[in-house]
C-alpha cells in the first residue's frame, strides 16, 4: 500500500509546492517510486515546474499529473511505493478526504503570526474531524533567521504539534534552482541544499512510521471548517 503524504494549508505562498517538490524528489533520489498529484489544475505550480525539469533535462525525472479531485489521484495510483499530494490552497470539504487516506500532512507556515495563527486553526479543525495529532506536522518555512525559526518552533511544540526538523530560509538560490526545474534540495549553494535535505529525511521518516490509527473510507466524512 503506498504511502500518501499530503501538503495542506488555506494560505498561497508559504511553501505547499514547494516542499511537494522537494519530497518528490528526495524520494525518487532514495530509489522509491513516487506518483505526484497535482490538485489545483488552475495554478498547476508544480506541473509547469516538472515541464521545466523536463526541458531543461534534470536527472531524475519526476512525473507529475494532474487532478481534479482527490479521489481520482489515489485511484489512479498504480503500484507507487509514494504518492504526493500537493492541495489547494484552501481548507474544503475534500480535505477530510485526504486527511483520511494520508500517514501525514505537512502544513507550511511562514514563522509570522498572521500565517502561524490561521494555520494552528486548520490542524484544529482537522483534529475535530478524529486526525489524529500523530498526522499533523509543520514545517517552517520562508525563514529569515534562526532566533524567528526557534521562537515559531518553540510556539508549536509548546501546542504540542509536532514540527519537521530544520527550516527552509528565503533565498534567492532556492528560487533560481525552482525556476530551472530543480527541487530547493538540488540547489547549487550545498549549506541551502543540506537544509532542505536534512527536513526531507526527516519527513520521510515520519511518513514510514505506522499509521496511529486506521484510514477512513471515503463515506466516512465530516465537513471541515476551520
Amino acid at each position: 500500500m503506498a504511502i500518501i503524504v499530503a501538503f495542506v494549508g488555506q494560505k498561497g505562498g508559504v511553501g505547499k509546492s514547494t516542499l511537494s517538490r522537494a519530497l518528490a524528489t528526495s524520494a525518487t533520489r532514495a530509489g522509491l517510486t513516487v506518483r505526484t498529484a497535482d490538485l489545483d489544475p488552475q495554478q498547476a505550480t508544480i506541473t509547469v515546474w516538472a515541464q521545466a525539469r523536463n526541458r531543461q533535462k534534470v536527472s531524475p525525472p519526476i512525473q507529475v499529473e494532474r487532478f481534479t479531485s482527490v479521489k481520482q489521484a489515489l485511484e489512479s495510483a498504480e503500484g507507487e511505493e509514494l504518492v504526493v499530494l500537493d492541495t489547494p490552497c484552501a481548507i474544503s470539504d475534500e480535505i477530510a478526504e485526504v486527511a483520511a487516506q494520508a500517514v501525514l500532512l505537512v502544513q507550511p507556515t511562514s514563522p509570522t503570526v498572521d500565517d502561524l495563527y490561521p494555520a494552528v486553526l486548520v490542524f484544529h479543525a482537522l483534529e475535530r474531524l478524529g486526525t489524529p495529532r500523530e498526522k499533523l506536522a509543520f514545517a517552517l518555512c520562508r525563514t529569515l533567521a534562526d532566533e524567528e525559526a526557534a521562537d515559531a518552533r518553540a510556539y508549536l511544540e509548546g501546542l504540542g504539534f509536532a514540527v519537521l526538523a530544520g527550516d527552509i530560509p528565503e533565498r534567492l538560490e532556492y528560487r533560481k534552482a525552482m525556476n530551472q526545474g530543480r527541487a530547493i534540495t538540488e540547489a547549487d549553494q550545498e549549506d541551502l541544499k543540506a537544509r532542505a535535505e536534512t527536513m526531507m529525511t526527516d519527513l520521510l521518516a515520519r511518513a514510514r512510521r505506522p499509521l496511529p490509527t486506521p484510514i477512513r473510507d471515503f463515506d466516512d466524512q465530516r465537513s471541515v471548517t476551520a
